[in-house]
């Protein structure tokens, strides 16, 4: 089954539960894949890891707009956030630890034979593709440069 008819089957389990919030949040994924689905170019359907792409970036969405809910003292608006982020949040793989992170770089890094910082664009082509899903990016280029340099 895919990650979209999934969706759709937690959709009417939270319609029968009567759970609105629930239910709120995975209406905006469902509508979000819709459109990509649609989108000229497009093929018409999704594959798991297009699905995927598109839950981490509501997710990411979701957890910026709790922060800046957070810095300006909407602790209603946060929590409404929070609670969305959650919902995306167990559709998504578990994300690698620091250490498990570190060393799969590492073996990309002999993979590849980058001897320094001018590799770094070899480096991140591949632990982008390969690491996708499993750690943000942000924390992949931040590891590939530590491990670099």
């Amino acid at each position: 089954m895919s990650l979209f008819d999934q969706i759709g089957i937690d959709i009417l389990t939270a319609m029968k539960a009567r759970e609105k919030e629930k239910l709120e949040a995975l209406r905006g994924i469902k509508k979000v894949m819709i459109e990509a689905r649609s989108a000229a170019g497009a093929t018409g359907e999704l594959s798991d890891q297009e699905s995927l792409k598109i839950i981490q970036k509501l997710a990411k969405q979701g957890t910026d707009s709790a922060n800046i809910y957070k810095e300006q003292g909407r602790d209603d608006l946060y929590q409404q956030e929070i609670f969305q982020v959650k919902i995306f949040e167990t559709y998504l793989p578990v994300k690698m630890s620091d250490a498990e992170l570190s060393e799969a770089i590492q073996a990309i890094i002999s993979e590849v034979g980058a001897a320094g910082m001018k590799d770094m664009g070899k480096v991140m082509g591949i632990a982008s593709k390969k690491l996708a899903g499993l750690a943000d990016g942000k924390d992949i280029s931040e590891k590939v440069k530590a491990l670099l340099s």
